[in-house]
């Protein structure tokens, strides 16, 4: 029966049992379900080391990490997990990261999310992320899928000058170039995420676009200013487009699918007519004024930077879907269209509840995790006995690459 004639009977069935009908067209439009991995990422576990978000991943249900490895020495307070010895990782220390993966049936990436092209530490973060992506490659790289996520990061200097943003993209391309040539030499893929950092600046600051791929044209224009870019690819977060008001569907609808190689799952809660919106307005952040003139005024206060008023600009707070009630994503809409799209990588719970992970209970954190593996489960995992499930069989086992690259700084590539 081909489809014109199924939805013709469907109709028909409807005459006398319109329930029945109404299921048999619903399963009809639905897309087959993957077996996609449902991974965490690990920033919610600052405390823990390699062996300790292992036991993590197990305890919710979960196939897979992406390992967050940034600096000790990082400039950052809101990320500083470090899970992975970025600097005495030696074959050794692989070998059992490989081996602990397909003893517990898990799958790893790895990833750090600094400012590479802008700000005091770009040459130090540059590095950093060199070091990473030696490690993915002692990883296996890509024969393993493991990837090395990043943000570009954004010039505020540059940015404010006649053409800053498209200054910005001469400096992405002028500092990338050498990190995806290496990185491709190793077999490892990078993948930038989609974040605008709106924080990064202080409340004071006029404009807060601070990571050069937070907008889709942008991540476009990326692709056009490389010479070689097979091996740059994306980590999309719908929650960044939520808050713009942007839906993410029509986002990866528009995208170069090819290059969509994780999606991170978070969601976002607009604040519908919250006092600061009805003021401010939803097209540019809040701007800065002393609390004396906000208050002559009549304004509500916008908290300080120490509070986290640099973050607090958009009107919106960060969900995890399915947990403690409703977001702005339609979820179903959203992931539906991913698999019939035919998405067949993982996707990483990046909890940053404010119900959640930013309640600082730990307990709170894993229900948000296993509340989102859950709710995203019925679209993408088949449905067996027991329920919805990963099918364990399909994964592929993880091959000790067996390799040493030379640890090197940007100053040895350019």
């Amino acid at each position: 029966m081909n489809r014109r004639d199924f939805f013709k009977g469907a109709a028909a069935v409807a005459a006398v049992a319109p329930f029945a009908a109404r299921e048999a067209l619903a399963h009809a439009a639905k897309p087959k379900a993957g077996n996609n991995p449902i991974w965490l990422m690990t920033s919610a576990f600052p405390g823990d080391d390699f062996d300790g978000v292992v036991k993590r991943a197990l305890a919710v249900g979960a196939q897979g990490l992406e390992l967050c490895v940034f600096r000790r020495d990082t400039d950052r307070a809101d990320h500083i997990a470090t899970h992975l010895d970025y600097k005495d990782f030696t074959p050794e220390k692989a070998k059992h990261v490989i081996n602990t993966c397909n003893e517990k049936g898990l799958r790893v990436s790895v990833g750090a999310y600094d400012n590479l092209i802008g700000g005091d530490f770009q040459e130090v973060n540059q590095n950093h992320i060199l070091n990473l992506v030696r490690i993915a490659a002692m990883l296996g790289g890509d024969a393993n899928d493991v990837v090395c996520g990043t943000f570009v990061g954004y010039d505020q200097k540059l940015g404010a000058e006649d053409r800053g943003f498209e200054k910005n993209l001469e400096k992405f391309k002028k500092v990338f170039t050498p990190i995806l040539k290496y990185a491709k030499s190793l077999g490892v893929t990078l993948c930038v995420e989609n974040c605008p950092m709106e924080g990064w600046v202080p409340a004071s600051s006029p404009v807060c676009y601070c990571n050069l791929p937070g907008c889709l044209a942008a991540r476009k224009l990326m692709y056009a200013i490389l010479d070689d870019s097979s091996n740059l690819q994306e980590t999309y977060d719908p929650s960044h487009d939520i808050w713009q008001h942007i839906d993410p569907t029509d986002v990866i609808n528009a995208m170069d699918f090819a290059k969509l190689r994780r999606i991170h799952i978070k969601g976002t809660r607009n604040f519908a007519n919250d006092a600061e919106a009805v003021h401010w307005g939803r097209v540019f952040p809040r701007q800065r004024v002393s609390d004396a003139l906000a208050a002559k005024a009549r304004l509500p206060a916008l908290a300080s930077d120490k509070d986290g008023g640099n973050w607090d600009r958009m009107n919106y707070e960060p969900r995890l879907p399915g947990f403690g009630g409703n977001d702005s994503c339609d979820w179903t809409k959203f992931l539906e269209n991913l698999m019939a799209k035919g998405y067949k990588y993982p996707f990483v719970i990046e909890n940053e509840g404010c119900n959640s992970s930013h309640t600082g209970n730990m307990g709170a954190t894993l229900q948000g995790f296993r509340a989102t593996i859950l709710n995203t489960a019925p679209v993408v995992w088949p449905l067996g006995p027991d329920g919805y499930a990963f099918d364990k069989s399909a994964l592929k086992e993880m091959v000790d690459p067996k390799v040493n690259p030379k640890p090197v700084t940007m100053k040895d590539l350019v």
